[in-house]
């Protein structure tokens, strides 16, 4: 897809607000058939002999109109238009009160994008209709910032879509040795130091729990680290860390069978540090930010760990195995440790599809949030707030951390069922270096879904690399 800026031709477009709907013809028609009112998202074309073709686009409730509004629009106009396979489209919009001009053409230019994804490279036969020109044009914005906005909105995508790519790739594709090539061949060129270290070195660094949970596969683990160093005049740096399991039966506490299908995609925080750190070199962010992820495999075999042992970790704190599918918290307990005390980051984010726990209490509409540092989180929930990425905060109550206490070790990996979403990330808590700020977010509702949500599509979404990126603009 081209989007150029203040550039005209093509299919010609009528924005209509729910309650402004002007009296012409085509609205007339458009009613008559389809009962069209403007609402949100509502689109409706109207083929031509003798031109390109006219389509109404509704935008709901003027005073209800917002960036994420625009985005779930144009989504919607983009896919039309792909039905029809029309080459170009002309969108003009009107001045919008109280909205900025380089972020409503990036949110329109987002929207167009976001209809293009489409994960069919195992499909014999693809049907792909014509590349669509977008000519996009803001009333009284100037055409550079206009094309900021769309730029802004090509780097963010080319991100996304590549946390889309990784996360949807089976398991026999993406594995751990090449999902961290993927990282170095997608990063190094824009300048992000790549650096993967391969067992041998992952157990002399001493990363014990992360080693414990790839004992099963015969693939062997990575630790990725990227480093992207945008603010050469500040030392301070965030590390982000990813969950990196590309692959998750449960080990010896096996998932059911049709809980295993999709589990290929348990690296989705992985996949999100990387499309972040693509977007962070394309856009020039000027931040400091490490990303981390442990890979690995959590498998059964003769060499697997099991239910019962009792491990040690980097930071130096043996931890009971309760339950062999409680994997990704291990892995995350050492990468955060690394990322806050080896690496010396300032703060540490990090991603996982966690707890099925989570799915339970907020679905695949809310990310779960947990911090031991309120001002930080209330940065990453701005950021995600203009992003259209959803979060809700979980209480940070040591209570229950009790759950996680263990009688034979320092710490046990499973708090039980109760609270789990919560209990999960103060394990995580618990291997931070110092008590540095830190921020969790629990993906596992809304990192791959069942079905399309709104722009979102079926399966990988790429959630919170808009986030993240936001973070540090």
């Amino acid at each position: 897809m081209r989007i150029l800026a203040n550039s005209s031709g093509g299919v010609t477009t009528e924005i209509v607000f729910q309650d402004q709907v002007p009296e012409n013809s085509h609205l007339d028609y458009a009613r008559n058939q389809v009962d069209f009112q403007g609402k949100l998202g509502e689109v409706f074309f109207f083929p031509s002999l003798e031109g390109a073709g006219h389509m109404l686009i509704g935008l709901g409730p003027a005073e209800e109109l917002g960036y994420n509004e625009l985005r779930e629009a144009f989504f919607n106009a983009g896919q039309l238009l792909d039905k029809y396979r029309l080459p170009e489209v002309e969108v003009i919009l009107p001045a919008l009160a109280d909205l900025e001009g380089k972020k409503v053409a990036e949110a329109v230019a987002e929207g167009f994008l976001q209809s293009t994804y489409c994960f069919d490279k195992y499909l014999t036969e693809q049907t792909k209709g014509p590349e669509l020109t977008v000519n996009l044009t803001l009333q009284q914005v100037d055409t550079d910032t206009v094309a900021a906005g769309i730029k802004r909105a090509e780097d963010l995508m080319a991100g996304v879509f590549l946390t889309r790519d990784l996360c949807n790739e089976p398991a026999n594709v993406i594995y751990p040795e090449t999902l961290a090539a993927k990282a170095k061949e997608s990063l190094e060129p824009l300048g992000i130091k790549v650096t993967i270290h391969e067992e041998e070195e992952i157990r002399d660094i001493g990363m014990h729990a992360f080693l414990s949970v790839s004992l099963g596969s015969q693939k062997r683990p990575r630790l990725i680290v990227m480093e992207y160093k945008g603010d050469p005049d500040s030392n301070f740096c965030t590390g982000v860390v990813g969950k990196g399991l590309t692959y998750d039966s449960g080990g010896y506490s096996l998932k059911p069978s049709d809980s295993m299908k999709t589990m290929y995609f348990d690296m989705a925080g992985a996949g999100t540090v990387i499309g972040m750190m693509l977007v962070l070199a394309r856009t020039k962010a000027k931040a400091n930010v490490t990303g981390v992820i442990a890979a690995c495999e959590n498998l059964i075999s003769g060499g697997a760990y099991k239910p019962g042992d009792i491990i040690q970790s980097l930071a130096g704190k043996t931890i009971e195995i309760a339950n062999s599918d409680a994997e990704g918290r291990l892995t995350l307990a050492d990468a955060v440790h690394y990322a806050t005390n080896q690496l010396a980051c300032d703060r540490v984010i990090d991603l996982a599809t966690l707890t099925g726990a989570c799915m339970i209490a907020l679905g695949q509409e809310y990310s779960a949030a947990i911090t031991n540092c309120p001002e930080f989180l209330a940065e990453v929930s701005a950021a995600a707030a203009a992003a259209g990425e959803r979060i809700w905060e979980l209480p940070n109550d040591k209570d229950f951390a009790k759950n996680n206490e263990s009688k034979l070790a320092d710490i046990k990996n499973s708090g039980g069922r109760m609270g789990g979403t919560i209990s999960a990330a103060l394990f995580i808590e618990a291997f931070l270096h110092q008590e540095k700020p830190w921020v969790h977010l629990d993906i596992a509702g809304t990192a791959f879904l069942d079905k399309a949500q709104h722009y979102l599509p079926a399966g990988a979404t790429g959630v919170h690399v808009k986030t993240l990126v936001n973070l540090f603009s």
